[in-house]
């Protein structure tokens, strides 16, 4: 909103206040001022002028050689082109040397053959926006009053000498969307009390408003207060200079005397008016009313609105007349020929005022105000000066009374806060002269008792109704710069990690660090792929309405997801994919709404893990590449129950014989193998390797304290064995006894060769141990080693009838 400095000087005595300390110091208590902007600025030399003689040119048939006074000995040829260009006017000159808008020069020249001293100007020309020029002046030349004295400055007839604030006013201050309104704010700011000149309605009391006009509201809960008032016998002219000047600045093309009364009201209140002409109306009872579907209004722009019965009208009884609180009708405008005027003030609900606009894609100024909410209190009090100014601008009477329909009753509100609650909140030692001083400024009735502040907030003000916000008014009239800076005063907590968010960091660096790269999947999948691959039995959990059919349904597994990046790698030649993911899976829960939510880790790899190179071959991962990497993983957990491999036929999706069970203890929590090679086809992949785990029982397990101790200083011993055992025998069961019999010193046990082939008789296989040994404290003993190596070689042929190799 444009704000004038000189119309709020005329409220308020602003001397020695500058526009842009007021900008300051308005911006620093709440409301932004973006820029202060004075017209005339970049423009030089342009001055009244008086067009005593004006002739065609002699070459040309649209332009006028004008002989025009500019307050000089003589007269000043000038040549014009406007087409409403006449003797006798007053009109703005630019003089040679001049500057225009754009920063244009005028120069002395010739036109045609004839001399031309300088120009004569449109508002266009001095930067006016084409969209606030009057209608009148559109195509041509601004005239000026008869009482312009040719060769002063124009400036101050066009108040292009006034500062115009530019406020940017948030939804929660709409009272500072009129100059009295703003008129309060800056009286605030600076500790002084606006005056407004008394208004005087002088009515013909020999004619009553009941003679003329009637109105009905159909729903008070959309037109809580409704109003009209009678001006007869008008006489419809141009609007005096002052009040052309004033809508122009705040961005309102003035058009007519009584139009531009109520824009003024509008911009002085912030209450919007409008004028019907009342013999258009063709009734005399108007009835306020939703609009019925299908209905068609031409609105004052000239374009033809389609109504639904959700937008409030206002009708003559019979159809609608004008969109309430948006815009008026085409039909019953203000014209030239109108005499007889019908003024409405009202107060409709903003909701629906805010889908109709919306609808119609009409803002308007009045819309805008009606949304974020009106004065109520001074609805008859605006109609009343727009009702006198009208009189006093077109000559006309004011009929007696008021019609109206009301459900309003407003009273001021009562707020309190406490001395203590204001300087608590702020941090401030506020003394309650200092409050009850704020109060004061603001224009409140306060009463104090015992440090406790009951305010008594006028309507005007209908933003303020709890205690925070008498403390925001507190607060930003004192000053926020006043403030003192504090920290807040807080336990200080020091912040750590979690046992499951340190066991999902861990597991990522771990998995990364084996050369897999983590993936981040869709939670929502096809219900084919989330049933696959399950851990548990559970149906599916689907959305009500998904975005498609691929994202309808909350997985329960993630190696679907991660399949289906191996198929994208694949298809453009990325053979080679390790990656891993940490995510959750929803299983239907049958006593709640909501699914149950596990954290699950799952990997994939396909290809090899490394290029080849000249110093070793790529060989392509199996089932042995994914388990060590699971194996080296849980043994950083630290986790004190043993992680078991069981072979499992079972599981859908994987192959019989190259797929496992992983237990912690006796805890089944997921399995590892081979993808089937029909699931495989399914996704277009070649022979695939995966594993998925519940997180859960890993975060919760007991785990070993972390101890930490020195390098040994004794050397250790190993000792290498071969056996020869049934190929149903697994590594697991072997290296489990061989630890149960190996002694106190024994530290490791690898395996490091498994041969089944030429000379190993059929359903038999040869493994290969290194059994490490070693004794932290003191150096190892010959026989120590060799003892407790024999009781191993003893056990293993016993249990599982190995033969030594």
């Amino acid at each position: 909103m444009n704000v004038s400095y000189q119309w709020l000087s005329e409220y308020l005595d602003l001397t020695g206040i500058s526009p842009e300390d007021l900008a300051d110091r308005m911006s620093r208590t709440g409301i932004e001022v973006e820029d202060v902007f004075i017209p005339e600025t970049g423009l030089k030399k342009i001055v009244v002028g008086h067009a005593v003689k004006v002739e065609d040119h002699p070459d040309s048939d649209h332009l006028h050689v004008c002989q025009v006074d500019i307050g000089e000995d003589e007269l000043s040829q000038i040549v014009c082109g406007a087409p409403n260009i006449t003797a006798g006017q007053k009109i703005i000159v630019a003089l040679p040397g001049s500057r225009i808008t754009g920063n244009a020069k005028i120069k002395k020249g010739k036109m045609r053959g004839q001399v031309s001293n300088g120009m004569i100007c449109s508002l266009s020309e001095l930067g006016f926006s084409e969209k606030v020029v009057p209608k009148k002046y559109a195509d041509g030349i601004y005239v000026l009053p008869d009482d312009a004295v040719p060769g002063e400055s124009v400036f101050s007839y066009l108040a292009m000498d006034d500062a115009l604030l530019d406020l940017s006013i948030t939804p929660n201050r709409a009272d500072a969307l009129s100059m009295r309104g703003v008129a309060y704010e800056v009286g605030a700011i600076y500790d002084l009390k606006p005056e407004f000149k008394t208004i005087s309605l002088d009515e013909n009391k020999s004619e009553k408003i009941a003679d003329y006009i009637e109105v009905a509201v159909e729903d008070k809960n959309d037109t809580p207060f409704y109003s009209m008032r009678m001006i007869k016998d008008a006489t419809i002219a141009e609007s005096p200079m002052w009040l052309q000047t004033k809508l122009m600045n705040a961005g309102i093309r003035p058009l007519n005397n009584v139009v531009d009364s109520t824009n003024y009201i509008l911009l002085e209140y912030g209450q919007p008016l409008h004028a019907f002409d009342y013999d258009r109306l063709e009734s005399k009872k108007i009835v306020v009313k939703r609009a019925r579907s299908g209905e068609e209004l031409d609105t004052l722009d000239g374009e033809t609105r389609q109504l639904t019965n959700e937008m409030i009208v206002v009708t003559n009884g019979e159809k609608p007349v004008a969109l309430a609180g948006v815009m008026g009708g085409l039909g019953t405008e203000i014209q030239d020929n109108t005499v007889n005027i019908a003024l409405e003030a009202a107060l409709f609900e903003p909701v629906a005022i805010r889908k109709t606009a919306k609808e119609l894609n009409l803002r308007s100024e009045s819309s805008s105000r009606y949304e974020k909410g009106i004065n109520q209190d001074s609805i008859l009090t605006a109609s009343a000066h727009a009702a006198a100014l009208i009189k006093e601008l077109t000559g006309g009477t004011i009929v007696s009374g008021v019609a109206v329909v009301s459900d309003l009753d407003v009273k001021n509100k009562l707020v309190s806060i406490t001395l203590e609650k204001l300087n608590r909140s702020l941090g401030t030692k506020i003394k309650t002269d200092e409050v009850l001083s704020i109060f004061s400024r603001l224009g409140f009735d306060v009463t104090e008792d015992n440090g406790l502040f009951n305010v008594s907030i006028p309507p005007r003000r209908w933003d303020i109704s709890i205690e925070a916000d008498l403390l925001e008014e507190v607060a930003r009239i004192y000053g926020y710069d006043n403030l003192p800076s504090t920290l807040p005063i807080i336990e200080s907590t020091p912040g750590k990690l979690d046992d499951k968010q340190r066991i999902i960091r861990h597991t990522r660096h771990y998995l990364e660090g084996a050369g897999l790269s983590q993936a981040i999947s869709y939670a929502l999948t096809t219900p084919q792929k989330a049933g696959q691959f399950l851990m548990r039995e559970s149906d599916v959990t689907q959305l009500d309405l998904p975005m498609s059919e691929d994202r309808s349904t909350l997985r329960m597994n993630l190696i679907s997801g991660l399949l289906d990046d191996v198929h994208y790698n694949s298809a453009r030649k990325n053979v080679d994919v390790a990656l891993y993911e940490i995510g959750r899976v929803f299983y239907k829960n049958d006593d709640s709404i909501l699914p149950i939510e596990e954290e699950h880790l799952a990997g994939v790899l396909t290809g090899s893990l490394i290029e080849s190179n000249w110093q070793e071959k790529a060989e392509k991962v199996d089932f042995f590449d994914l388990k060590g990497i699971l194996e080296g993983l849980f043994e950083t957990y630290g986790l004190t129950e043993a992680l078991t491999f069981v072979a499992d036929k079972e599981q859908e999706g994987m192959h019989p014989g190259r797929t496992a069970a992983i237990y912690l203890g006796e805890q089944s929590i997921g399995f590892i193998g081979q993808i089937h090679p029909l699931t495989a086809k399914e996704y277009d992949i070649k022979e695939t390797y995966i594993f998925e785990l519940n997180l859960h029982p890993i975060i919760e397990g007991e785990k070993h304290p972390t101890i930490y101790a020195g390098i040994p200083k004794y050397p250790g011993m190993t000792r290498d064995v071969a056996l020869l055992v049934d190929e149903t025998i697994t590594n697991q069961q072997l290296t489990e006894l061989i630890y149960e019999k190996g002694g106190k010193y024994l530290r490791q046990v690898r395996l490091f060769d498994l041969y089944q082939g030429n000379k190993i008789n059929e359903g038999k296989k040869s493994l290969a141990y290194t059994l490490s040994y070693l004794n932290p404290k003191d150096t190892l003993v010959e026989e120590e080693v060799t003892k407790a190596f024999e009781k191993v070689i003893n056990a293993l042929t016993e249990q599982f009838n190995a033969v030594i190799r």
